[in-house]
């Protein structure tokens, strides 16, 4: 595979080419986070790309990959490049909520096929797929769990913006849907460097527990905080957390914390005859062989299953539709719609004109933190 590296005002610009030309390359734009918050994210993100296959569907492909730094503005300048200066057939990112959401609406108006690697409903945006588990997925096997363990009331701590805003919503009607109050929200923004007096304001409310709406290593604060200041009950955090760094970063802090994720994590201990199975455990061995024993992150992930859909859907269109034009693109869309329990690393997708979202209950386990590492909770 060939590779080209260079600096760009906008942040990293990867090209990576493929040295099979018998048709015109089609081209996919990646705009992911990088630096700047989520960077434990995007960086998995950007590594997962350098690892796939050197053909699309088939067909000769060219990569453009460029680092929107966790910010919104910055992830819509970037989609605006990819669509009217790189002209692509699709675009992957971003790693986060917020960026997702400008992504989607340069996509949207440019009529662009667009797989976004963060949770949210993609509701009247014909053009954008959201590949992770929803929001409402992740936390119901978190308030299932809270009920299972007896908790009766919540304090809410999440980011003061998309993400948090769209977890928000989930919470405070699964919080009815089960029986559970919640006493306290709080909100911080994901480059805070103290959360002291949010922190305070949770342990005056005396909740349970506590269920957080963050990701990346940004997460970490508010338990490092709360701990610190002695608060004793369970952290139940959401799929954003689910990485080596997060690890590293929360400590001790972070032992006991239970979390939603996806598949991929424990692909190995899933049963031979898992659809995914198979699915997961190539593409660990494929990260892990270039980055390192250990090195497995889920939202990597996410941009291999991006990868997989995108290759099914072109490998169906008419050879003879030259990529690069509107009607191809149009194509991928409708090839798209047609995603029929197709197994991915986290778990198997079906989409259709009226879902954009595809990933399903049985894509999601419970993990917890024992001795420093991810575990399967029990």
């Amino acid at each position: 595979m060939l590779k080209y590296l260079k600096l760009v005002t906008t942040g990293l610009c990867i090209f990576i080419g493929s040295t099979v030309q018998a048709q015109k390359p089609v081209t996919i734009g990646v705009t992911i986070s990088s630096t700047g918050p989520a960077a434990s994210l995007g960086i998995a993100q950007r590594n997962t790309v350098e690892i796939f296959p050197e053909t699309l569907g088939g067909r000769p492909v060219n990569y453009v990959v460029l680092d929107d730094a966790t910010d919104p503005s910055q992830a819509t300048r970037n989609a605006r490049r990819l669509v009217e200066v790189e002209n692509v057939d699709a675009i992957i990112g971003s790693s986060t909520t917020p960026n997702n959401l400008a992504v989607a609406e340069v996509s949207n108006e440019a009529k662009v096929p667009h797989l976004g690697l963060a949770p949210y409903t993609a509701k009247d945006q014909t053009w954008t797929f959201s590949l992770p588990q929803t929001y409402a997925l992740m936390y119901d096997a978190v308030f299932k769990k809270l009920q299972q363990d007896g908790v009766k009331t919540i304090a809410f701590f999440g980011f003061s913006d998309a993400l948090g805003d769209a977890s928000w919503r989930e919470v405070e009607q699964l919080a009815k849907q089960y029986g559970i109050d919640v006493v306290a929200h709080e909100r911080y923004g994901r480059t805070d460097q103290s959360v002291t007096a949010q922190a305070l304001k949770v342990m005056q409310s005396k909740a349970d527990a506590v269920v957080f709406a963050a990701s990346g290593s940004a997460a970490a604060l508010p338990m490092r905080t709360l701990r610190e200041r002695g608060y004793k009950g369970p952290f139940f955090q959401n799929h954003g957390v689910a990485n080596n760094d997060f690890l590293r970063v929360a400590g001790k802090m972070g032992e006991d914390m239970i979390a939603p994720t996806g598949l991929v994590l424990v692909a190995e201990q899933l049963p031979d005859n898992h659809p995914s199975k198979s699915v997961g455990a190539k593409y660990l061995s494929m990260y892990e062989d270039k980055y390192g024993a250990g090195s497995r992150n889920p939202f990597g992930a996410y941009a291999y299953d991006a990868y997989l859909l995108l290759d099914r859907a072109i490998a169906s269109i008419d050879p003879a539709l030259e990529s690069g034009t509107p009607d191809f693109r149009q194509a991928l869309l409708a090839e798209l719609e047609k995603t029929d329990q197709f197994p991915l690393t986290h778990g198997s997708s079906s989409l259709s004109a009226d879902n954009h979202m595809g990933l399903g209950e049985d894509a999601v386990v419970l993990i917890t933190i024992k001795d420093g590492k991810w575990r399967l909770t029990k």
